[in-house]
């Protein structure tokens, strides 16, 4: 199993695509990357890369990679959960209501990555977009993220401060995913 870990501004991404869709109004937080570890238990399969991009003093946008060359099928299964800590102690997490319940590839992309996860990153990436339901096969293809910062759609308006980890996982011909942590802070006016 491969693995890499660097700060990434990733993680407000990932918060965007696992917290609920049912706010409107500004979010009063803001967050700050503390770090991703992705994985790939076959790197001839998948294989994940990603990095910060700084922009400004305290603005960062996220980089990513993936090399898709498989093909996703019925065994084929993402989940994600999220956890928060008021210290960021590794012991001090609990789970929070923020999740993708397991569930197949193709009711993740017709559900969650559509109306979230496109949302926020499709305008800087080569993901694949699509009206109405998708249907497979989902294409073998080398899938970048370009310098994206999230434009927070969907974000509930409020966050309790503290240290969220969400944690992302697919499975089935390969397992693959990141666990993220971020820093949620109360936006200053």
């Amino acid at each position: 199993m491969s693995h890499c870990s660097v700060p990434l501004s990733f993680a407000g991404v990932w918060m965007v695509i696992l917290m609920i869709q049912s706010s409107m109004g500004e979010r009063n937080w803001e967050y700050e990357p503390v770090s991703i570890t992705a994985f790939s238990s076959d790197e001839s399969l998948l294989k994940i890369g990603a990095r910060i991009d700084r922009l400004n003093r305290g603005e960062f946008a996220f980089s990513m990679t993936i090399d898709w060359n498989y093909d996703a099928d019925d065994n084929t299964m993402v989940e994600a959960d999220a956890y928060r800590s008021i210290t960021g102690d590794e012991n001090d997490y609990k789970i929070l209501p923020w999740s993708i319940p397991r569930q197949p590839f193709y009711e993740y992309l017709n559900g969650f990555y559509k109306d979230a996860f496109i949302k926020n990153v499709g305008h800087c990436s080569n993901f694949v977009q699509f009206e109405g339901s998708y249907e497979s096969p989902w294409p073998r293809n080398v899938y970048k993220l370009d310098k994206c910062v999230a434009n927070g759609e969907g974000l509930p308006e409020i966050a309790p401060e503290g240290f969220y980890k969400i944690v992302y996982t697919t499975s089935g011909q390969v397992e693959w995913g990141f666990t993220l942590i971020a820093k949620v802070t109360a936006k200053v006016l």
